[in-house]
Formats: C-alpha cells, sequence, structure tokens
C-alpha cells in the first residue's frame, strides 16, 4: 500500500464492522456504571457545555466560540474542557451526591489516547473524604471488566488486574523509587518551589533540563518519563499526595501542608482519573487559579476568564469530594481497544480533510 494513501473513513462498512464489539462494549459499560451509580443513591445531572470560562489550568487548550445577544451583540464563550464548575455549583445549591457523563473539549489534543471531543465521567460526594473516591474507583474498574467479561485490563502489551487490591503511593514515593529524587525537599512549608534544588537534583541522576523550564515542568517531566512508565501494571495504582502547587483544586492534606488531596488513578501506565478532595476557599481559588493564569499567559501568550459565578458559589458549596474519569479510556482497556478512535461512536474529522 502507498505509505501517503489515507486510511478508509470510520464510516466504511468494514471499518465500522471492526470497530463495532469495542462501541457495543461501550454502551454495555456506561450502562453498567449508570446501575452503579444508582444504586449508591446519585443523581445523574447534565450540564451546559458552553461556559464563560473553560477552567483554568496552565495548559488546558479550549475551544473559543462566541453568543451573539438578541440585539447582535457578541459575548465570548469556551466548550468546557470539563463539566466540574456547574457540578461544584450545583453542590452548592444543595446537592450530595452528583455524577455526570459530559462531553468535554479540548483542544491541541489527538492521538491513541487523546481526542478533540471525549466523554468525562464525573461524580461527587458532599462530606466525605477522597478515600470513599477511591474505593468507588476500585469497584468501577471491577464492573467495567466484569460487564466486558474480563479478567485483565489491558493496553499495549501491558495488563492490571482490577480485582486485585490497588497500591496506593504517594508522589514523594514514587519520584524516590522510580526517579531516586527527593521531591519534597524542593518544596517548602508554604507549598512553595524550588526549581533549582529540583533541576539539580534531575541533572545529578542524569536527566535533561533546559534553562527555561520552571519548577512544574521539570516535575512534569520526571512524572512523564520516570514514574508514569511505572503504573498500574500488575495491578492499579493509585498515586496520591500531589504537591500542592500541582493540585489547583484542591485542599491541602492535614498530614503534610506541602502536599494535597489529589490522587491520579493508573491502570497500564494509562492515567485513568484525577481526583480531590475540593478545595473550598474562594479566596485561595482566585489565588490558585490567577496563578495558574499567569503561567498560561507565559507559556502561550493567552489566559482564560475566572468564572466569578463558581467562585461565588464556593462560600455555599459543601466540604466534598470529587473526581474526573476518561470514561472512554476505561473502555479502551476494558474491550482491549488499542485507539480512543476505535470506541468513538462517531469520531472529530481529521484536520485537513
Amino acid at each position: 500500500m502507498n505509505s501517503s494513501a489515507k486510511a478508509s473513513p470510520w464510516w466504511t462498512p468494514s471499518v465500522h464492522a471492526d470497530r463495532r464489539p469495542f462501541l457495543i462494549g461501550r454502551n454495555a459499560i456506561q450502562a453498567a456504571l449508570r446501575g452503579f451509580f444508582a444504586r449508591e443513591d446519585f443523581i445523574e445531572v447534565d450540564t451546559a457545555a458552553l461556559q464563560v470560562s473553560p477552567g483554568n489550568e496552565a495548559h488546558l487548550h479550549a475551544f473559543a466560540t462566541e453568543a451573539l445577544t438578541t440585539d447582535g451583540q457578541k459575548a465570548p464563550f469556551y466548550l468546557h474542557t470539563s463539566p466540574e464548575f456547574a457540578c461544584k455549583k450545583l453542590l452548592a445549591a444543595g446537592e450530595e451526591r452528583i455524577s455526570c457523563f459530559a462531553h468535554v473539549y479540548r483542544n491541541r489534543e489527538r492521538g491513541p489516547l487523546h481526542h478533540p471531543e471525549f466523554t468525562m465521567l464525573e461524580w461527587y460526594r458532599a462530606g466525605e473524604s477522597y478515600e470513599s473516591l477511591m474505593m468507588d474507583c476500585v469497584r468501577i474498574l471491577a464492573l467495567a471488566a466484569e460487564t466486558s467479561k474480563t479478567e485483565k485490563l489491558a493496553y499495549r502489551g501491558g495488563e492490571s488486574d482490577p480485582f486485585a487490591g490497588p497500591e496506593r503511593v504517594s508522589v514523594a514515593e514514587a519520584f524516590e523509587r522510580h526517579a531516586g529524587i527527593d521531591l519534597l525537599a524542593s518544596v517548602a512549608a508554604d507549598g512553595s518551589t524550588d526549581r533549582d534544588h529540583l533541576a539539580a537534583e534531575m541533572r545529578r541522576v542524569g536527566m535533561r533540563v533546559a534553562e527555561d523550564d520552571g519548577w512544574a515542568d521539570l516535575f512534569s517531566r520526571v512524572l512523564v518519563e520516570k514514574i508514569e512508565p511505572h503504573l498500574g501494571f500488575g495491578r492499579i495504582t493509585i498515586l496520591d499526595e500531589y504537591p500542592v502547587s500541582e493540585a489547583a483544586l484542591a485542599r491541602p492534606s492535614m498530614r503534610d501542608r506541602r502536599v494535597a488531596e489529589r490522587f491520579e488513578l493508573y491502570a497500564c501506565g494509562v492515567e485513568l482519573a484525577n481526583g480531590f478532595g475540593e478545595l473550598t476557599n474562594a479566596a485561595e481559588q482566585r489565588r490558585r487559579f490567577e496563578i495558574e493564569m499567569a503561567e498560561k499567559a507565559r507559556v502561550y501568550g493567552e489566559t482564560y476568564p475566572l468564572d466569578e459565578d463558581f467562585l461565588a458559589a464556593l462560600s455555599l458549596m459543601p466540604e466534598a469530594s470529587g473526581i474526573a474519569l476518561g470514561f472512554d479510556r476505561l473502555v479502551m482497556l476494558a474491550t482491549g481497544a488499542s485507539r480512543i478512535d476505535q470506541v468513538l461512536w462517531a469520531p472529530v474529522a481529521e484536520y485537513g480533510r
């Protein structure tokens, strides 16, 4: 075959026939998870995709649009990168257990595990600790495997047993174990970070450091290159206690104020979910968003507005835990798909076609 030939479109009958078992599996897993949340007394909610702010994380990229008022005035809007702000407003309104299957949109993202439009499963528990979310995750991954009639989650030759007890490891422990770096030595008691100290540690273990790398850039490089390739093989990994500077929406840990109540869930080296003990201090949340947007301006030359309604709602929001799970990725691992577009009923058109 000519290497320049384009693959057949997803709607070609033969291509669809190859994808269809994954898609039927997707529907079955979604139905099973809806049953799980119903049994746990969750209310399923539906949030608007158009928001005044798409989120305020430095390295998330949104799709921008604009609305026209009845008199023709323009108002900027964004497609949300997560239903998080709307869900937290619902907690402020009085809901206590909510779940949401939301189509979300992220620009600059396309690959085997990334798609410009994908499905995020989020759920929130008012008045409960973020450890309860960890137990939810264990049950959900087991349920997805049971529904798919498989004993293993699998991706690119790696396997993870969703029925085995999960490994729970802190980020600091993972840095020491897999990179030989004392991460928290570069984090002060108030959560501020020492870029030069972390850079020196990375050079000591033979890792690349660029002059314009900030502490967050260095942290991410170690995580991606040295840590993530070891997570979630054999059994699920819960990577817990991120430094507070890497957890803009999470509250600090009562055990160690240098770290936050944030964890990520991994299986087969794939990040599946990101959970928090939610921050409810509006002033602190504003400060963190402003830091994130300053970093976004430095790196990308743009910023996103803050959602003032969201910040106002935090004053009414109860203590809660919340989590976002990449539903399409979970389907991939449970059904054996190798690319995210195999588990999407109608993928977004390829750019340039």
